[in-house]
């Protein structure tokens, strides 16, 4: 299994976010959401297919990026449950 951060900006006024939030917790089982629209997530799906599976659920203006991670990062300001879910997941 592999880690891969989903950003994504809803360009349209008065976006519905909530078909994406939906698929995104209910296909991964391990998640963390701790910043506004980005979430990292656990699969054994590739980049492209967790892009394809999130595609539907946005218009044509939007920006959707999946970019899988290398398993290193730095971060600050995050509480204690977060911070460890990074150090467990990444």
């Amino acid at each position: 299994m592999s880690s891969y951060m989903i950003g994504y900006d809803l360009n349209k006024t008065g976006q519905d976010y909530t078909n994406l939030i939906t698929t995104i917790k209910e296909t991964f089982e391990t998640w963390w959401h701790y910043l506004d629209s980005t979430w990292i997530v656990v699969s054994d799906l590739s980049s492209t297919e967790i892009r394809d599976l999130l595609k539907p659920h946005i218009d044509t203006n939007d920006e959707l990026l999946v970019a899988k991670l290398t398993g290193e990062g730095a971060w600050i300001g995050f509480i204690e449950k977060a911070s460890q879910w990074l150090k467990a997941n990444l």
